[in-house]
């Protein structure tokens, strides 16, 4: 009698219908295009900030720090590197929102205090190869690299009154924070930039009597990354100013960092809040 092996029989399966794979967000592709170092900030950030108005505001963060446009690079580069640097030293920082109405950039707590953080940086423009000589008196007009020094000192107390204006409806404690990556205020060049002397303690002293007439600003934190620190003609010093002097052949911090606290502070800062903001320097 013939044997017969058993027939296979196949069961028709529909297609597997997996889930399609979700769209990548904009700001993960910009993710990938920046170096080590920016990408192991802003992951840091994005881990210790969670509420949703902090990544909203680090999504946008990250396009700008791979944006064409120099100054939204420094500008995004400045409000990175201080929010990274408030976080190590045991600040809680949360990112506020962008609004149409002009607000600070960051609000920061250590436990029931609270003061907020605007971030701003000076960066010029690549077409204003002339600084025009304002307001300054002629004695006050050395030579040339102390011209420059002293207009550089004007723009900073320019943009302190900007600034100012624009806090003026804050009650607590707020910080203006300056970054100043090219002293001559020129863009973004590939040329060597000229040395830009400048004297430290005129403009700590012309920065508080500025800050007498603002009272809403608690202090002003200067970071300049490129600036020849004029020999200091006098002993004098202001006990309301921290000033942090590097060696010109580090670049990985800025060459002077200063800290002016304002004597006339409607709100000013408490004692552990000027602690920690001296250890940003």
């Amino acid at each position: 009698m013939a044997r017969f092996r058993p027939r296979k029989t196949f069961r028709l399966v529909a297609p597997l219908r997996g889930r399609q794979p979700e769209p990548i967000p904009a700001w993960k592709r910009d993710e990938e295009g920046l170096s080590r170092e920016l990408h192991d900030r802003w992951s840091a950030l994005h881990r210790h900030c969670v509420d949703q108005s902090s990544h909203l505001r680090l999504g946008r963060l990250v396009r700008r720090l791979t944006h064409y446009d120099y100054g939204v690079r420094e500008s995004a580069l400045a409000e990175l590197e201080l929010a990274t640097q408030l976080l190590r030293v045991g600040v809680q920082v949360t990112f506020l929102p962008e609004s149409q109405a002009r607000t600070a950039d960051l609000e920061c707590r250590l436990g029931r205090e609270r003061f907020f953080v605007e971030v701003t940086a000076m960066v010029g423009s690549a077409a204003r190869q002339r600084l025009p000589l304002r307001g300054l008196h002629l004695d006050e007009v050395i030579g040339e690299e102390e011209d420059r020094g002293v207009i550089l000192t004007h723009r900073i107390l320019a943009r302190i009154q900007q600034k100012a204006k624009q806090l003026a409806d804050y009650c607590d404690s707020v910080v203006l924070s300056i970054s100043i990556p090219r002293a001559d205020l020129q863009g973004e060049k590939n040329t060597r930039s000229e040395a830009i002397w400048l004297d430290l303690k005129t403009l700590a002293g012309v920065v508080t009597v500025l800050l007498t007439r603002v009272p809403t600003l608690s202090a002003v934190l200067i970071s300049l990354w490129d600036v020849e620190p004029l020999p200091s003609r006098a002993a004098l010093r202001l006990a309301n100013v921290e000033l942090i002097e590097r060696p010109k052949q580090q670049r990985i911090h800025p060459r002077v960092r200063m800290l002016i606290q304002n004597p006339t502070a409607s709100a000013g800062l408490t004692e552990h809040q000027t602690d920690v903001v001296r250890q940003v320097l």
